[in-house]
């Protein structure tokens, strides 16, 4: 679904992605590891379409949308979200999803001046992607609180369903169990299987180690922007370059 062909994003002297190749298989769950620094947020941003690469190129089922702006990679189904939940903090969490659906929609100025069909007809699509979403992630009970009043676990939660709002293929997931307790981490990966069981794509960005080796079927390496190693979890568990990088003795095969 996914290829990168020899990536690599210089920073002016500074090369936060260098000659990355990558292939991430429909279906699947893909993770990416690796130290602070290593490069996995920008690797993010250069598919996502926030920044451009240097040099290489990125194909998304066989289109090459190296230099596509950003909404228009997410118009061909590649969403995304954020180490940080980047929601409308004064709005509801209905709200925020009628917002994530607009993306497929055509309206323009003069379907608002008139009222138009389309506009109705495509409000209404809105509103019903919106709650359909917010039950598939568990949370049309909080549909009319503000995000602000929110738990940071159910913050996590309205992020995959704005993702899924769009209407994506692949979703990027960038530290998806960050900042919640291990019950909710539990929580969280199931909602991610679950994603997947209802046929999307997921590639995250994640530090939780129990959470990456049960979740994931293949795991890629990267440390100062190189890619160190790829594999399944038990070969990246084994991996001496991976330990000595990043793992350390007490993720380490027995």
């Amino acid at each position: 679904m996914l290829k990168i062909e020899n990536m690599t994003k210089r920073f002016g002297g500074l090369t936060a992605v260098n000659n990355v190749s990558a292939e991430f298989e429909q279906g699947k769950i893909s993770a990416i590891i690796g130290p602070n620094g290593a490069g996995k947020t920008t690797f993010f941003n250069l598919v996502a379409g926030t920044h451009k690469p240097t040099s290489g190129r990125i194909l998304f089922k066989g289109t090459d949308i190296t230099n596509l702006s950003a909404d228009q990679i997410a118009r061909l189904g590649v969403a995304r979200t954020f180490q940080t939940t980047h929601l409308f903090e004064q709005a509801s969490v209905f709200d925020n999803l009628i917002v994530g659906h607009r993306l497929r929609t055509r309206s323009g100025f003069w379907d608002v001046v008139f009222n138009s069909r389309r506009l109705r007809e495509e409000e209404r699509a809105c509103r019903e992607k919106a709650e359909e979403v917010l039950e598939f992630v568990g949370l049309s009970h909080i549909a009319h609180r503000m995000i602000a009043d929110i738990s940071q676990e159910e913050r996590k939660r309205v992020a995959f369903a704005l993702a899924m709002a769009t209407e994506p293929s692949i979703v990027l997931l960038d530290e998806p169990a960050g900042g919640v307790n291990p019950e909710e981490t539990v929580g969280l990966a199931e909602l991610i299987k679950k994603m997947v069981k209802h046929g999307l794509t997921v590639c995250l960005i994640e530090h939780k180690m129990d959470m990456i080796m049960n979740l994931a079927d293949t795991i890629m390496v990267l440390d100062h922007g190189e890619k160190i190693a790829e594999g399944t979890p038990a070969e990246i568990r084994s991996n001496p370059k991976v330990i000595e990088a990043y793992l350390g003795s007490e993720h380490a095969a027995a």
